[in-house]
């Protein structure tokens, strides 16, 4: 009993204390499971680093930050998001996996520019982090989100993730030459090793943009880590814009996903510590740039499952090393904001796109799930696919406010209750 209570999986209750078998089986881990358990945590990091971290900087871009100023806000994420890590997994022996709001950068792509310019998004990225804390410390907030549904959650992200993902086709025709080498790796390793795909494109991308970079000069700019300090501001249209709609994101495509793939290998996630964590990493980050951090999904499975380690009780190892492998990957995360903000307009955004095809696939696939909800849903992702502004105010927003009283006007029996008392 007292291996559940610390969110032990079940297959772990014959194991010692420190982590082995007990029995003749019980000896100290080989050099190839150290090995092995080294490797998982390098490769979780670096997909997890690779196949995103250009979503981050097109996210960043896109709401006003100048390269300087993105290069930062991605050392922010990198940075807390990894002591969080470190925190988190060693203090409670679980493989808890921090990561960037991956949909949120995406969202911050969609939306632009606000009122208020970078220091009114910063303002937003605070606001963000101050939800978060409250969230653990008042869970009637985190019932609240749970009450919107998941298909106009979903529908909103597909909505904000449209016009991303549109970025491969115009960018082949705008700059075949950089596109393409990262489209023609993105289709070779999607059928040869999938968990590989984006990362690989990503990097194929970076190839071919300091191949051209060669040719027209190289490129200027840092190559050192450096915080570009912004002090918030707060308008209206950047709370109701960007914070509103990257927690709402955050909360239901990060956070409550997370929970559920550990909950799926055993796990059971100390939730008030990690949103507490997580709202402290993204105030603090905030500042510097950083627009959010939270529980990873896809990348914690990758250090939860057997695959990572056969011993459920020494997965967590995974996790701590993949947060120090984040911590190296953020010193050279000035350099790769360099390069790849030296490129032609439209690159950037290319690859974010190919990053995020999965993503849109599985948001709209959630999103039609219900028929009930389905016509509340194709409003939403219409509005947020839309792009427009109304009183300063974002698509993301009016979308889900338009999918809400569209689902409570032709659905009233619905209402906002929660699944369970439907």
């Amino acid at each position: 009993m007292e291996q559940r209570d610390r969110g032990l999986p079940a297959d772990a209750t014959n194991l010692d204390p420190a982590g082995r078998a007990n029995g003749a089986d019980g000896a100290a881990v080989s050099g190839v499971r150290l090995a092995h358990l080294v490797s998982a945590g390098v490769v979780t990091a670096l997909v997890g680093f690779a196949s995103a971290s250009v979503v981050v900087l097109a996210g960043l871009r896109a709401v006003g930050a100048n390269p300087t100023q993105a290069a930062s806000g991605l050392l922010a994420v990198t940075v807390t998001q990894a002591l969080g890590t470190l925190w988190l997994s060693r203090r409670h022996r679980m493989p808890i996996l921090l990561a960037w709001s991956t949909p949120g950068a995406a969202l911050l792509a969609s939306t632009g520019a606000v009122d208020g310019g970078w220091p009114a998004a910063v303002g937003a990225f605070f606001v963000v982090g101050g939800l978060i804390l409250a969230t653990a410390l008042w869970p009637r907030l985190g019932a609240l989100i749970a009450r919107v549904p998941t298909p106009i959650a979903q529908a909103m992200l597909a909505g904000v993730l449209l016009s991303l993902c549109l970025a491969p086709a115009h960018g082949l025709v705008d700059h075949p030459a950089l596109v393409a080498p990262a489209v023609v790796v993105w289709l070779a390793l999607g059928r040869l090793a999938p968990r590989w795909a984006v990362p690989a494109a990503f990097a194929a991308a970076v190839v071919a943009v300091g191949i051209w970079l060669g040719r027209h000069g190289g490129p200027h700019g840092p190559l050192l880590p450096q915080v570009a300090l912004t002090s918030p501001t707060l308008t209206w249209a950047s709370v109701l814009s960007l914070a509103v709609p990257l927690y709402v994101v955050t909360m239901a495509s990060q956070n409550v996903p997370g929970v559920a793939v550990l909950s799926s290998y055993g796990y059971a996630v100390p939730w008030r510590e990690s949103m507490t964590v997580t709202g402290v990493g993204t105030v603090l980050g905030a500042f510097a740039g950083g627009h959010a951090i939270n529980l990873a999904a896809i990348t914690a499975a990758l250090a939860a499952s057997p695959a990572a380690h056969p011993d459920p009780r020494r997965r967590w190892i995974v996790a701590h090393l993949a947060a120090w492998t984040f911590l190296v990957l953020a010193a050279v995360s000035t350099a790769l904001v360099t390069v790849v903000t030296a490129a032609p307009a439209g690159v950037t955004t290319a690859v974010a796109g190919l990053a995020l095809f999965g993503t849109l696939a599985s948001s709209l696939a959630s999103a039609l799930a219900d028929p009930a909800d389905r016509q509340a849903a194709v409003v939403t992702f219409v509005v947020a696919a839309s792009g427009i502004t109304l009183a300063g105010v974002g698509a993301a927003f009016w979308a889900l406010t338009a999918g809400l009283l569209v689902r409570a006007t032709l659905a009233p029996r619905l209402g906002f209750a929660p699944p369970g008392e439907k």
